[in-house]
């Protein structure tokens, strides 16, 4: 089970299995903070992330576990992470809105909405200035960062400088809990960024075949120094917004209706009508994707809690430690 499509499959299967796992792990209270599952939309990151390069880069938003698997992260890594512990991919800093792992140049995981744009842009213009060709930046986000003046900050000047960034809409139709209908006066969101003068069309964000396309093309595009690329890439997640959120701007017979698309469920089906897996292979997909997430939570279980004494390592300059304006009477920090 080589075939590029049947990788897609697996990468599908491991992210949703990830997340459902996180998700029963939550409510458990083994990971705790802010929780933004992708269930429903894993064929983004399964057909974008594989067509890049090892010295492209990627940035995303706090909905990325996902492109963390796909880029390469151990799943171990990442678990650790949401734990809280220091074998994490971010040292147990960041939890679930802040992967990062410079290695396989994933810096991010940016928790602001939008604020990741403007980073994005300002590392293909790094890779630029120093003459790294062929090199591109891509940018995952969704549609309510549109809303946002980083969105037109960062494609007016990635346009201007004729920089090699791949933005990523990820359209699931609601921002938090704001529609998009009821946000944005231009719901065609290529047509509208399309206005500063850059390639923009729509993909079917619920087919992952469609995804891998839609991004070799883009990437052509970004590679032949001929500038920067949008792709709106319409899908839906089937989980609320966060762990908090309770889902009430939406019907269940709407979320029902958009499970009938699941990328997951449609690629199976297709690719044994195409004969290039049968019903037992799938069924192997998902059993070694489940030793494997498995593997990571007994790992996260036995990883190992950040001691107190080192609390503000990268809060403070190794050289400069507490401000003596941060120590109480009692002499505990502030």
């Amino acid at each position: 089970m080589t075939d590029e499509r049947v990788r897609r499959l697996a990468d599908m299967i491991r992210i949703r299995l990830f997340e459902e796992r996180c998700a029963e792990l939550y409510g458990q209270m083994k990971i705790r903070g802010f929780l933004h599952l992708a269930v429903g939309e894993e064929a983004i990151a399964a057909g974008v992330i594989p067509q890049l390069s090892a010295d492209d880069a990627i940035f995303a938003t706090y909905r990325e576990h996902g492109h963390a698997l796909v880029r390469g992260v151990g799943a171990d890594r990442i678990m650790a992470e949401m734990f809280g512990k220091i074998e994490g991919c971010s040292g147990g800093r960041g939890g679930s809105m802040h992967l990062f792992d410079a290695s396989t140049r994933f810096y991010g995981g940016n928790a602001i909405v939008g604020a990741h744009l403007p980073l994005a842009v300002g590392h293909a213009l790094a890779d630029k200035m120093q003459g790294h060709d062929g090199r591109a930046t891509v940018c995952f986000f969704g549609e309510g960062a549109m809303a946002e003046g980083e969105f037109h900050e960062a494609l007016n000047l990635a346009v201007l400088w004729q920089l090699p960034v791949l933005f990523c809409c990820e359209n699931n139709l609601y921002a938090m809990g704001t529609s998009l209908a009821s946000s944005e006066s231009q719901t065609d969101l290529a047509l509208k960024a399309s206005s500063y003068q850059l390639p923009a069309w729509s993909v079917d964000g619920m087919d992952v075949d469609a995804m891998a396309k839609a991004a070799r093309d883009a990437l052509d595009i970004v590679r032949s120094s001929d500038g920067p690329v949008f792709l709106e890439c319409r899908t839906y997640r089937f989980r609320a917004h966060s762990m908090f959120d309770p889902d009430l701007y939406r019907t269940k017979a709407e979320i029902e209706q958009w499970k009938l698309r699941d990328p997951i469920v449609t690629h199976t089906s297709r690719l044994i009508a195409d004969a290039l897996v049968t019903e037992a292979e799938v069924e192997q997909l998902w059993a070694e994707a489940r030793s494997e997430i498995e593997a990571a939570v007994a790992a996260a279980e036995r990883g190992t809690d950040e001691g107190v004494e080192t609390l503000t390592r990268h809060v403070y300059a190794p050289d400069v430690g507490v401000p003596s304006s941060a120590v109480g009477p009692s002499g505990e920090t502030a």
